[in-house]
């Protein structure tokens, strides 16, 4: 009878375990005096392969979380980026396409808060030889401008992210792996915007693929957004996981 009336107890404190292991941790980090706040996964230090999370346009957002937290089930260090800072964060889509307008004009900024947040991966246990970077929307520009930085990182994945790139920047080798997986119904990314960006990685002499998926608007990936497209969705975090198997395992 003891025994039975321990069980719920002993349920509880395993569930309370369970959802422990699962939160994000705050971390706290700077560029200059601007103040930072990235998400971190729970199993840091562990020494395992680690993945950046470049959020969309909006800051660090529910999608991201919940891509970092599927992460660490499937055995990756996940770190959320935080690009815009503290105090900056956009209230609206006007505002959120003006910070990013400006980080996407001023690439090299871009590119600066990304490798911050690569360091914040390292520190974290990732295995500096094992790492990837995917990204959605304004994040999924950055995940291509780490592979035209040229970062020192295994792979790529650009979802639903902007494409084009000031024309007058040159096209540079490319030695990191590139996924792009792009919705079919994208109004961001016209013909002469995909045409271009083959072309770039074509000159860079990329390993690279796109995965175009049909009936899908630019956020077919968000849950919360009336463009999700659940199948097109889940098929696409299955070529995530796919691709980053290949270049971290």
């Amino acid at each position: 009878m003891e025994y039975r009336k321990m069980l719920p107890l002993l349920a509880f404190i395993l569930m309370t375990i369970t959802l422990s292991a699962q939160e994000l941790k705050t971390v706290d980090y700077e560029d200059g005096t601007q103040k930072l706040k990235g998400l971190l996964t729970s199993n840091s230090g562990q020494k395992l392969p680690g993945v950046l999370i470049l959020p969309a346009w909006k800051g660090i957002d529910q999608e991201a979380k919940d891509a970092a937290l599927a992460l660490q089930k499937e055995g990756y260090i996940a770190f959320v980026a935080d690009i815009y800072g503290e105090g900056n964060i956009p209230s609206d889509n006007v505002s959120a396409g003006k910070i990013a307008g400006k980080y996407k004009t001023d690439y090299k900024a871009y590119q600066h808060r990304i490798a911050l947040a690569l360091e914040e991966l390292k520190k974290a246990g990732a295995v500096p030889q094992k790492l990837a970077v995917i990204g959605y929307c304004f994040g999924g520009t950055g995940a291509l401008e780490v592979a035209r930085a040229g970062f020192p990182v295994q792979g790529v994945v650009s979802i639903h992210g902007g494409l084009a790139k000031d024309v007058g920047r040159p096209n540079n080798v490319i030695t990191t792996k590139v996924l792009v997986e792009n919705p079919a119904e994208d109004k961001g990314v016209t013909p002469e915007v995909l045409q271009g960006l083959i072309q770039e990685m074509n000159e860079g002499k990329a390993d690279w693929q796109i995965i175009t998926y049909a009936n899908s608007g630019h956020t077919f990936t968000d849950p919360k957004s009336p463009e999700y497209n659940e199948l097109m969705a889940k098929r696409a975090w299955q070529h995530t996981l796919l691709f980053l198997k290949e270049v971290l395992r």
